[in-house]
């Protein structure tokens, strides 16, 4: 079992953890968000035949489109891949599976695996491409299509602020995909540009709860939203 102080690690370690063929949660909505010295450590470290759940593939030579790139990527979950060139090639090539949900829908499979739930029901995208492959009911007259809740072994999230334990507070845009994920995956890595001592936090402020996080890495601020280099302090 963790304990609570021991969560704050080097990100060699955090990201160590991970093996070959996981299913990894990619929090981000575009760059805002996005774990990028998390991804840059996943590749650094080689692990391959991976199933990645992102909202979006990033572009070609950052985030998670670098990992597509080098062809460590099986399978991707996403709501979008139109600014990834790569992403669209493999993919047509059939060396990338992708599975495409509208964004609202892919947002509350993954709500829906935190809160514990198989599923849910929805009436979106009934009679259309969407539809396909789902399960449906009738209920009360009406036909309602079956979605399953999606979850994974790992979770990567960016948070602007961190203590020692694992609690997390997002800024701006970062509180998309992040919090959602954090709740919906096995085990949670997060990268925090700063981690304070125990008690810092107030409460209130807190968007995830250190429950719900395995591992907390400290990155330099001076990361760029582009994903470049990351120097990790």
């Amino acid at each position: 079992m963790t304990l609570l102080n021991q969560k704050h690690t080097t990100i060699e370690a955090a990201i160590a953890t991970i093996p070959d063929g996981a299913s990894i949660m990619v929090g981000g909505f575009g760059s805002p968000g996005t774990p990028f010295a998390l991804l840059d450590e996943l590749l650094a470290q080689g692990q391959s035949h991976l199933t990645l759940i992102k909202n979006d593939a990033n572009e070609p030579d950052i985030g998670i489109g670098r990992l597509i790139r080098a062809g460590r990527v099986d399978r991707l979950i996403t709501s979008h891949i139109g600014l990834n060139r790569i992403a669209i090639e493999e993919m047509n090539q059939g060396r990338l599976a992708v599975e495409m949900h509208p964004q609202g829908l892919l947002a509350e499979k993954i709500r829906c695996a935190g809160a514990g739930h198989y599923g849910f029901l929805t009436d979106i995208g009934l009679d259309t491409e969407i539809a396909e492959g789902r399960r449906e009911i009738e209920c009360d007259g009406r036909t309602w299509a079956i979605e399953p809740a999606i979850r994974a072994d790992v979770a990567l999230v960016h948070a602007d602020l961190a203590d020692a334990y694992g609690n997390l507070v997002y800024r701006g845009t970062a509180i998309n995909f992040n919090p959602l994920m954090a709740m919906a995956a096995d085990r949670v890595i997060a990268q925090a540009f700063r981690v304070e001592a125990p008690g810092y936090l107030a409460p209130e402020t807190i968007h995830t709860p250190c429950a719900f996080v395995s591992r907390v890495v400290r990155v330099d601020e001076t990361t760029s939203e582009q994903g470049r280099r990351t120097h990790v302090v």
